[in-house]
């Protein structure tokens, strides 16, 4: 498929004419025809569209993680270790238990005030908030349609950016104009000119996005691929929707979800499109309300350009761990980069999405058994690839052959949602580990279980139940509920949206007191998943789980490792928000730390 660009961006290509200064500066690739004082600029429409442009990509490395400020945990993508591996629904994995310390130490509750992953998460938000103001302090009072449109989406990426800070640190400081460098801001519920606590900076948030949408395009179409890479009026109506589902205004979340809905701009894909929404020939479709464009301009080179901006050794952890196993089962799979196994599945959450789903398009996508990845993927070898299931259950040139830590930190679940495809590296064009899919920010079935929830909230079963259904038609779920309450909405979205960063933030809202207690233990055991033809179950082995319920008709078992070297688990009165970086705080004697650190 070939890459969507971004209207803002072709306009700038047109003109070139500036120069910009943001944290990925040198990663730009913006042509310099030529260069202009800062006075002489911020003058015309095409001033704005290039300013915008910034904000876009400061918003790309910044906030997307791609590798920035030279390197460290940017090129684990920390957005989505930040907002997935809090969750009850993960386990981090890898090699063993000093592996991957990155994810293992949000996973199971030990990081600290200067724990990288958070550190660069929060400057990184913050830089992209830099390069929002820079438009919207010289166009929040622009006149003509262009430089308002450019400033309505520098609004909405900041809200973006203001949602992921709330809900990470709870009070934060709300920057709403570029700073002088010796600036000292203040939480924004001890601001002294203007005190907000936590709930009411999240209504900003949900009033900045409606303040902003009279201003900003509108997707042309269910097909308008442009308009789903940009800031539209129906992203701004999707997040007020979800930020005042979060402040509990529900009547409100109700009206902004609903008018994307009756838009007619989005859909969901068939239930056999299903798991393209999450590759490269799902990009732009008619499910995606925003997410970001990685590769607009043919002249990117790959070191200087795309393995710094896009999802540069992602997929190294993400993918399964490949030296573990005699071949790589997903080697075919996703174009023979070699994983590190950074993530795993709980087996409670696995049985449970199967119980519920069955053999469904969303199960599939989402997770794979053990026995499905081992016995059913493509090889690329006739020697594997042509033996039967029977002789697979006992052959030694496939399976998991390490004696020590079979696959650590995994279930008989394994996670398959996030493995790259080969098409996703479009030829390997930047090499085999460089996925250029877009990353998705939300999709239309965030936007209906959300607005579900709004009407379960305001007593409106029938509508909440009309669109939990459409969800559950489309994934092909065994499941089609009946009737429908909280805790049918709250089983559908972790289905539907695992990994995509909602679990972790909506436990904390709900105060989810039987994901809490899952959190409380979280570290406390770890499991292991071994394979019976190179590791036979030991005397001192505890609790261990055969996947078809008994070793006579299994291969592939667990068993868990108690970790006592850390201090782990959830902390009611601390966990609920990440620690202000100790740097931070040591720059701003203004900037106070969250409760219990």
């Amino acid at each position: 498929m070939k890459k969507i660009l971004f209207s803002t961006i072709l306009a700038l290509a047109a003109t070139g004419t500036m120069t910009l200064t943001t944290s990925c500066e040198d990663q730009l690739d913006i042509e310099q025809k030529g260069v202009i004082p800062t006075e002489n600029f911020y003058k015309t429409d095409a001033d704005a569209e290039a300013a915008l442009v910034a904000a876009y990509e400061g918003f790309m490395c910044n906030v997307m993680g791609r590798n920035h400020d030279g390197g460290g945990p940017g090129i684990y993508t920390p957005l989505k270790l930040i907002v997935n591996e809090c969750g009850d629904d993960v386990l981090a994995a890898g090699a063993n238990s000093g592996d991957n310390t990155f994810g293992i130490m949000l996973n199971q509750f030990y990081y600290d005030a200067e724990a990288e992953v958070p550190k660069f998460m929060y400057t990184g938000l913050y830089l992209s908030v830099y390069t929002c103001n820079l438009v919207l302090d010289h166009f929040a009072d622009a006149t003509t349609a262009v430089q308002k449109r450019c400033a309505a989406e520098a609004r909405v990426l900041r809200a973006y950016d203001y949602f992921l800070l709330a809900n990470l640190w709870g009070t934060p400081p709300l920057v709403t104009h570029v700073l002088d460098a010796s600036a000292q801001p203040f939480n924004c519920d001890k601001d002294p000119e203007n005190p907000m606590n936590h709930q009411q900076l999240i209504e900003w948030i949900a009033q900045e996005c409606e303040n902003a949408a009279n201003d900003l395009d509108e997707r042309k179409s269910k097909d308008d691929k442009d308009g789903a890479v940009k800031v539209t009026k129906g992203f701004a109506y999707a997040l007020a929707g979800k930020a005042y589902l979060f402040a509990g205004q529900y009547d409100k979340a109700k009206t902004a979800l609903k008018k994307v809905i009756d838009s007619g701009k989005y859909d969901l894909v068939p239930g056999e499109q299903y798991a393209d929404n999450f590759h490269i020939e799902g990009d732009a479709n008619e499910e995606k309300v925003f997410e970001v464009n990685f590769e607009y301009n043919a002249g990117k080179t790959d070191w200087s350009g795309m393995i710094q901006r896009s999802s540069w050794m992602e997929t190294n952890y993400w993918d399964w761990r490949a030296d573990h196993f005699v071949a790589s089962p997903n080697k075919v799979y996703c174009g023979g980069v070699d994983g590190w196994g950074g993530l795993g599945v709980p087996q409670w959450f696995g049985d449970e999405f199967y119980k519920n789903d069955g053999d469904s398009y969303r199960l599939k996508a989402t997770l794979k058994h053990i026995d499905d990845a081992v016995y059913h993927m493509s090889y690329g070898k006739d020697e594997i690839d042509n033996m039967t299931d029977e002789q697979k259950k006992t052959s030694d040139k496939i399976g998991i052959n390490d004696p020590l830590q079979g696959l650590y930190g995994n279930s008989t679940w394994l996670a398959f949602k996030q493995i790259m495809r080969a098409s996703d590296t479009e030829g390997k064009k930047y090499g085999d580990n460089i996925r250029l899919n877009n990353y998705l920010v939300m999709r239309y079935a965030e936007v209906l279980l959300n607005y579900a929830e709004a009407c379960l909230q305001t007593g409106d079963q029938a509508e909440a139940k009309k669109y939990i259904n459409m969800i559950q038609k489309r994934a092909g779920s065994k499941t089609i509920s009946e009737t429908v309450d909280m805790d049918v909405l709250k089983k559908e979205k972790s289905y539907e949206l695992w990994l995509e960063g909602c679990r972790w933030f909506d436990i904390m809202r709900w105060n989810d007191t039987k994901a809490i207690d899952r959190l409380t233990k979280a570290g406390t055991v770890v499991p292991h998943l071994f394979d019976k033809v190179f590791r036979a179950p030991k005397a001192d082995d505890q609790n261990i789980f055969w996947e078809h319920g008994s070793e006579a008709n299994s291969r592939f078992y667990t068993t868990n490792t108690p970790e006592t070297n850390f201090k782990v688990g959830f902390k009611e009165g601390k966990h609920e928000f990440f620690p202000y970086p100790q740097t931070v705080l040591d720059k701003n004697p203004n900037l106070e730390q969250n409760p219990g650190w």
